[in-house]
């Protein structure tokens, strides 16, 4: 008997699972999408006026880099000093943040992106995180991030030196980081997975739109292996502050980057990434909704994710060596395991193209 009703008991919860599974759906007014949430339908429209008005119908290109730097540079605002977050408050106060040497350069991206979203009623804060999600969307190899909607706008500025510097040491960078939103030296580089599709255009003025890794409309591990190569050469002019020699023309390496793959805490955390593509997708969209939500209650907030466009899928492509390199070119720094065994490109020393 006690058999039995242990069995009935488990069936009627397998029923609550199930029916506790299943999510109303609502008709958004465009007569097209439907939503969980009546609050996630107006997203429809602005995320195809990203595509078709910033993002080139859908490439991973430039815009892209800079949407996904800009949500970077609002959230990590905020900290002991004070701030709001993921706020808005670097296009509502442009003119104060934009200023600080961190922010130089993201006016550009925040004047591009003005004219979307004063035809849509959404707040910076929501806009920012939201174009930088549906710009990394475009980006095969990419997760698929989360966005979640109800940012109130900011009413002060961010406190200048919230940003950390490519010139900056690692105990300064993992404290920002810490003091930020108490993140963790792992969470850190996963966010770092952003410099895969990212480019610098002030680190070197006079080479604008150099990428950091030979890949860059590729969410793919390649700047987690060619940032352990070993540098031979500026891409550009030598001298620059936060810049340090890199291992192929036309690529740039942030002083950061290196020090970040080079320092014991940090090392085997960044080799890790070299050959797990999947690994660095997951941790990249755990650290991303971390970092958009700096400043905010998740449970204030509503999950529109949904909205967000599935990435392709990264295909035909596996971690390797640029030509001309190989693993005696490896800078090993993970004490506790070796850097992985990858095949070099066939052809002549690899060149990078500007973004």
């Amino acid at each position: 008997m006690a058999f039995k009703a242990l069995a009935v008991l488990i069936a009627v919860s397998a029923i609550s699972v199930v029916n506790s599974a299943i999510v109303r759906r609502i008709a958004c007014p465009d007569g097209v999408n439907t939503a969980s949430n009546a609050a996630c339908c107006p997203l429809f429209a602005l995320r195809d006026d990203l595509q078709q008005n910033l993002f080139d119908n859908g490439e991973c290109g430039e815009d892209v880099h800079e949407s996904l730097r800009l949500t970077f540079h609002d959230a990590i605002g905020i900290g002991s000093t004070g701030g709001g977050g993921a706020d808005g408050s670097i296009s509502i106060f442009e003119d104060i943040e934009t200023n600080f040497h961190a922010n130089l350069g993201v006016d550009e991206i925040i004047d591009e992106q003005k004219p979307i979203l004063a035809r849509h009623n959404i707040t910076p804060g929501d806009f920012i995180q939201f174009a930088g999600a549906v710009g990394v969307s475009n980006c095969p190899g990419a997760p698929r991030l989360d966005f979640l909607l109800g940012r109130a706008p900011a009413t002060a500025p961010a406190p200048d030196k919230t940003v950390p510097e490519p010139f900056d040491t690692v105990d300064s960078i993992l404290a920002r980081f810490a003091d930020a939103g108490g993140f963790s030296p792992a969470e850190v580089i996963a966010l770092l997975a952003s410099h895969s599709v990212a480019a610098a255009d002030k680190v070197d003025p006079t080479i604008p739109g150099t990428p950091f890794d030979s890949t860059p409309s590729l969410f793919d591990t390649q700047f987690f292996v060619e940032t352990q190569l070993r540098g031979t050469l500026f891409p550009g002019t030598a001298g620059n502050q936060g810049e340090v020699e890199s291992p192929l023309r036309g690529e740039i390496r942030l002083q950061s980057d290196s020090e970040l793959a080079r320092d014991s805490r940090t090392a085997c955390l960044w080799q890790a990434n070299v050959n797990n593509q999947q690994a660095m997708a997951n941790n990249f969209k755990a650290a991303m909704l971390k970092l958009s939500i700096l400043g905010h209650n998740a449970n204030d907030l509503i999950d529109c994710s949904e909205v967000i466009p599935v990435p392709p899928a990264l295909s035909g492509v596996a971690p390797h060596f640029p030509a001309g390199l190989s693993n005696a070119d490896v800078e090993q720094a993970c004490a506790a395991t070796p850097f992985p065994t990858l095949s070099s490109d066939p052809g002549p020393a690899t060149s990078v193209p500007p973004v």
